[in-house]
Formats: structure tokens, C-alpha cells, sequence
């Protein structure tokens, strides 16, 4: 099994700009998210993540988990409304879909999937930028996993954390 959580944040951990993680991202950052997206076999992402950010296409199926019952990426072909809790989702996925998923949601998700521990690994990037919305604690997060490394790209911090 290979549950994978995806995360951007600038140095102050903030999450996104104007409600989208575009400002807080950097070109490094979205080259290895948009490969990330190409080896799995569906993303999974909260419906108000569906409704800030680009989705209209994905490579793989999508699961939007949304208590609403309109549809916030109505253009994705490969776009599914699933009303379950993100635990339900993944295990609703892995029958679906298959083994490798990856979590797009925000922080509220991806905690709750760490705590359940349904999360096999977090891939967080930390770039420079600063002074944007929804801050965490990065570190706090990092540190939730026994194992962690990290590799820099272009002034992009890329870490890789598992138990």
C-alpha cells in the first residue's frame, strides 16, 4: 500500500496566497508535484481544496470529498463526489482505483489521516516564500514520522517523511 500525502508551504508555513498554494509554490516544486500526480492511480482532495484550486484536470481519477452535492470541478471528466470521511475515501479508493493514492487535501485531512494512521508517507515541500495565509507548523508535522529526509532544488527543500 502506498497512501502519500502531498504539502507546500513557504519558509513561514504558510499554505497558501489569496487561497490558492500557487503563492506559496515555486517552479521546482510544481515540476515534482506534476510528476507525483503521474504515478499514482487517484488523488484524493477535500472539497474546499476543489473549490480554491485548479482541478479541472488530473491525469488519474479524482475524489472530491464533499458534503455538498454540486460538484466544484464539474469540467474533470475523472472528477467523483464521494460524501464519507477521507478514512472511508481511502479505503473506498484502494477497491476503486488501486494501491498508490495521493492525498492533496489540506492540513485538517492530512492530519486526520496521520492520526488513523492511514498516511505511508508525506512529501512536503518548504519554499521561500512568506507572509501568506493558513499557517502551520511544518516542523510540528515533520515530526509526527520517525524518518525524514531531505534534498534542496533550487532554493525549494524537499522532505520525504515516513515511519
Amino acid at each position: 500500500m502506498s497512501i502519500v500525502a502531498t504539502l507546500v508551504v513557504g519558509i513561514d508555513g504558510s499554505t497558501s496566497k489569496e487561497s490558492r498554494s500557487a503563492g506559496v509554490s515555486s517552479a521546482a516544486d510544481r515540476q515534482v508535484f506534476l510528476q507525483r500526480r503521474r504515478e499514482v492511480d487517484c488523488i484524493i482532495i477535500g472539497g474546499n481544496t476543489a473549490r480554491h484550486e485548479p482541478y479541472n484536470r488530473t491525469p488519474v481519477p479524482l475524489i472530491v470529498i464533499s458534503r455538498s452535492l454540486v460538484n466544484p470541478v464539474q469540467g474533470n471528466h475523472l472528477a467523483l463526489l464521494w460524501n464519507c470521511s477521507p478514512v472511508q475515501a481511502v479505503e473506498k479508493a484502494r477497491r476503486q482505483f488501486g494501491e498508490k493514492i495521493l492525498i492533496e487535501g489540506g492540513i485538517s485531512m492530512i492530519n486526520e489521516l496521520i492520526d488513523h494512521g492511514v498516511i505511508d508517507q508525506l512529501e512536503l515541500s518548504v519554499t521561500p516564500a512568506s507572509g501568506g495565509d493558513e499557517r502551520i507548523d511544518w516542523k510540528g508535522l515533520l515530526a509526527k514520522f520517525a524518518h525524514s529526509t531531505s534534498r534542496e532544488v533550487e532554493g525549494t527543500t524537499f522532505y520525504s517523511a515516513h515511519n
